[in-house]
């Protein structure tokens, strides 16, 4: 592939130091064409589907794509926002916080944010943050557990997007943080919170987006990082063995995934008498389809239809400041190393970011 050429450049410019934290994706829009388009992207990706192409794209074009974006676009509108996508929502926001929690602390570190599907997408961001003059960039994946569905695919797109590139910049990735404990803690405290508000459930449900159970047959880790979060989740809010269990939502088809499945779960446990279950979604971020509307109304039906009394779901953690220095605790120390002092261009964004951080974490507190 023949490299794009290289933007301006100014002998004796600072080399930047960046940070882009990457998203799955979401439609532009909650109507169908704009579904399609994304469903189309995303069920594309060989990482995500690994039957041969040939036989999947039969099924994706002549079964999926013609009948299940109307479907799904219905469901993304019974959580779209007057402002948009909620899950763009909170990653943008979550970007320009931690750019402003670093600066406050005296990095000045750009902080971009992309979508794996859909926009923006990575490729645009990346020749943004080369064009800003950014030579180090450190890829933040949205999700905690490492998985070749998710984190390997966006990989995958930023080596793409490399090898079209004559002069590419210094790359780190974080692989996962699944037991970090900035983020382990960022969970309890988000958790305590709504149970100080609303009192303390009968058991805690943790449930994680689900794969093929051939994946983990085929050496994938998910399973047991998924398993470990939930462990080191139960201790920190010291739950015994029988106050919390770990499923996995979103099946997909007829094969075999992880399990135990969510919503059968939480059937079952209404029918055996739990009153009241809370649900959290630690292998999320930021509050999206799957836990607006797969988890809080679908899955809450199924409990009290099946005879459950009171059903709470926790958000993702969002923008909670505790997750926004948490954020910055697993950044920076995959920056180690990399120079990340102040450059005068960038104060006066600096100071206007840190007091949008500062302003945040005092909503925050009046909120509560």
């Amino acid at each position: 592939m023949r490299p794009q050429p290289e933007p301006d450049y100014t002998h004796g410019s600072i080399a930047r130091t960046a940070i882009l934290l990457v998203n799955l994706g979401t439609p532009d829009a909650p109507d169908t064409p704009s579904v399609r388009r994304y469903l189309k992207q995303f069920l594309s990706d060989p990482r995500v589907v690994e039957i041969p192409r040939a036989v999947w794209s039969l099924i994706l074009h002549g079964v999926i794509l013609p009948f299940r974006s109307s479907k799904s676009a219905a469901k993304y509108a019974s959580i779209w926002t007057a402002e948009g996508s909620p899950l763009k929502l909170h990653t943008e926001r979550q970007a320009r916080l931690l750019r402003g929690y670093l600066g406050e602390r005296g990095h000045a570190v750009e902080v971009a944010y992309a979508m794996r599907y859909g926009n923006p997408s990575i490729d645009s961001v990346l020749d943004k943050l080369k064009a800003d003059g950014c030579d180090r960039i450190l890829v933040v994946p949205a999700y905690p557990q490492y998985s070749g569905t998710t984190t390997a695919s966006i990989w995958d797109a930023v080596f793409q997007h490399y090898a079209s590139v004559r002069n590419i910049p210094e790359l780190r990735l974080v692989k996962h943080y699944h037991d970090h404990a900035a983020y382990i803690d960022a969970l309890r405290d988000s958790i305590l919170d709504h149970w100080k508000t609303n009192g303390r459930p009968d058991k805690l449900l943790m449930s994680f987006h689900g794969v093929p159970k051939r994946t983990l047959m085929l050496g994938d880790p998910y399973h047991c990082e998924c398993h470990k979060t939930g462990r080191l989740l139960a201790a920190a809010l010291g739950l015994t063995a029988d106050q919390y269990l770990v499923t996995f939502q979103s099946r997909f088809g007829k094969a075999e995934w992880l399990q135990p499945y969510t919503a059968p779960t939480v059937a079952r446990l209404a029918k055996e008498g739990v009153r009241r279950i809370d649900v959290v979604c630690p292998g999320f971020t930021s509050d999206c389809l799957e836990t607006l509307e797969e988890i809080a109304m679908e899955v809450k039906q199924d409990f009290l239809v099946a005879g459950g009394k009171e059903f709470h779901y926790i958000p993702c953690l969002n923008e909670s400041s505790r997750w926004i220095a948490g954020m910055a605790d697993i950044a920076l120390q995959h920056l180690h190393g990399w120079p990340t002092g102040p450059e005068p261009g960038l104060r006066d964004r600096m100071a206007r970011d840190a007091q949008a951080s500062r302003e945040h974490a005092l909503a925050l507190g009046a909120e509560r």
